[in-house]
């Protein structure tokens, strides 16, 4: 199956992870990279859709950051 739109790198997200990690010898296999992605980009969606109908409910024509400000504790817990 062909990706369509944009992701996000495995190189970035290996940087993210090891930001995060105490243990500088912590390592991450392709398959939790790649699994790692995905889920960031399913929440970046998710989140998009959610500030877009935000948008519509407050009858604004754009979406802004408070849009997303919003919805954003919600979608917190949803994941």
């Amino acid at each position: 199956m062909e990706e369509i739109g944009a992701c996000f790198r495995k190189e970035l997200v290996s940087k993210l992870l090891h930001l995060h990690f105490k243990d500088d010898k912590t390592k991450v296999s392709g398959d939790a990279l790649q699994l790692t992605a995905e889920l960031l980009k399913i929440f970046v969606v998710e989140a998009a859709i959610r500030s877009i109908r935000q948008a519509k409910a407050e009858d604004l024509a754009r979406v802004d950051v408070e849009q997303l400000e919003k919805v954003l504790p919600q979608l917190l817990l949803d994941f």
